[in-house]
């Protein structure tokens, strides 16, 4: 899978298990992800055509994303187990891929450049 499509899929997880944990918590923190989604789904052209400064805007904001999934929700979530920690955990493993894969990107168009 390309960068792109790492990106696609973790918006996609991001806004459908954000609106999930609002549907299911009626908490507005649950429309973060959400948020991050849109923006990340906007950066999917730039990303595509691959172009370095919205990739590298997306992978910033992946990786914020993915610090607060693993540093503030995960401890929580594993306090109360359930759907909320099956919805957290899947959006680490999403972000965690697109990450690996805006890496792989970003590897081999430096090696295409030389």
């Amino acid at each position: 899978m390309s960068a792109a499509q790492f990106n696609l899929l973790n918006s996609i997880t991001l806004i459908l298990f954000g609106l999930w944990g609002y549907v299911e918590t009626e908490s507005f923190t649950a429309f973060i992800p959400v948020a991050f989604g849109i923006v990340l789904v906007l950066c999917q052209r730039g990303v595509k055509k691959e172009n370095k400064i919205v990739a590298h805007i997306a992978v910033l904001l992946t990786l914020i994303l993915l610090l607060a999934l693993v540093g503030m929700r995960l401890p929580k979530s594993l306090e109360s187990g359930g759907m909320g920690l099956f919805r957290v955990a899947v959006m680490i493993a999403t972000s965690l891929l697109s990450m690996v894969g805006f890496v792989r990107s970003f590897i081999a168009a430096r090696k295409a450049r030389q």
